[in-house]
């Protein structure tokens, strides 16, 4: 049996998608399985008969993804390295407000995957009247069957985006994700999916998937923070942060092109920490465009505080990447070289 032969493999880890209502509003559901093959049967003749065949494994605690840790990016790459040779491609069923962190994490995980991996949702359940549900997995689906297709990506109303450029971009619209700084991989049209020539990843895997799995557990209380700048931070607020001794990395979301105060004290927390192994990283808060530190005199001191540049990065890519690199048996200077290195697309 060739690769494209096999069944493709579904993922059920929680969301919107799967619940149900329940005196205390929606929750995760049960006997999801069959509840979903039950709504793909209700698709149109033509599109049902379609469908490529899969295997569903359904997670035995599903959760809203709000509650989503790293610990569970972990568990869900792990079960993709276990299985993933018996299937032709993968779907992850996921809730959407995390959604966008769980595909990026996976991308630095699955790093060299020969095949695809969807991630999707729902903004409404399945039995929703009118839910997008059903459709988002058909699609899903018909994605995950494309061999050309080589790396993690998320599927959503029509559209395939590269996992690592993906944010969700509206908390109700049907269409709530977007890649705001790369094209679409892909588009459903009609009744078809037509991936874009040239802009996946299949031509720079070489090989052997790569996958890196290393144990998140020591980051769990913290690790890394995801700190947002506002008019009127100030150096001690910072530090709040920066100087716990628990805290080996951090996000900054800067102004505009790469700014920040020109506050001596502030830049010199951010110095200290640096200078003791704490892996910071800068991306705009502006959603379109890139950074570029030391372009103003504003920024110029992240550069002396040794601050790694994000570029174009989204903050669930910046944010995913540090953890996945703070949690392997590298020195500082080769974590900092593979923070500013495009490893899955995401720079």
């Amino acid at each position: 049996m060739t690769s494209a032969d096999r069944p493709l493999l579904v993922l059920y880890t929680g969301g919107t998608l799967g619940m149900v209502e329940t005196p205390r509003g929606l929750a995760p559901g049960s006997d999801f399985e069959a509840r979903l093959r039950r709504a793909l049967d209700a698709l149109p003749p033509a599109r049902r008969a379609a469908l490529p065949d899969f295997t569903l494994v359904e997670s035995p605690t599903p959760i809203d993804s709000s509650a989503a840790t790293p610990a569970d990016w972990q568990r869900l790459a792990r079960e993709v390295a276990a299985r993933y040779r018996d299937h032709a491609g993968i779907v992850v069923l996921h809730g959407t407000d995390t959604l966008a962190w769980t595909a990026s994490s996976l991308a630095f995980q699955l790093q060299g995957l020969d095949r695809p991996l969807v991630v999707t949702g729902a903004m409404l359940p399945l039995e929703a009247p009118g839910s997008d549900a059903p459709a988002n997995v058909e699609t899903a689906l018909h994605f995950a069957a494309q061999p050309a297709l080589q790396e993690v990506a998320v599927g959503f109303c029509g559209r395939l985006l590269r996992g690592v450029r993906t944010r969700k971009w509206h908390t109700r619209a049907a269409d709530a994700f977007d890649s705001p700084n790369y094209p679409l991989l892909g588009e459903r049209v009609d009744d078809d999916v037509v991936l874009y020539p040239g802009r996946g990843l299949e031509t720079r895997q070489r090989g052997a998937p790569r996958f890196e799995l290393p144990d998140y557990a020591p980051l769990a209380e913290g690790g890394v923070a995801r700190l947002v700048l506002w008019p009127g931070i100030t150096a001690r607020q910072v530090a709040a942060w920066l100087d716990d001794d628990r805290l080996r990395g951090a996000l900054l979301e800067v102004w505009g092109g790469g700014n920040v105060p020109d506050d001596p004290a502030l830049l010199g927390v951010l110095a200290r920490a640096s200078g003791e192994g704490k892996l910071l990283a800068a991306v705009s808060q502006c959603p379109l465009g890139s950074i570029a530190l030391g372009s103003y005199a504003a920024g110029q001191g992240l550069v002396d505080a040794g601050v790694l540049c994000g570029e174009a990065m989204t903050p669930e890519a910046a944010l995913t990447k540090l953890v996945h690199l703070l949690a392997q048996p590298l020195d500082d200077a080769e974590r900092r070289r593979r923070f500013l290195t495009p490893l899955v697309g995401e720079r």
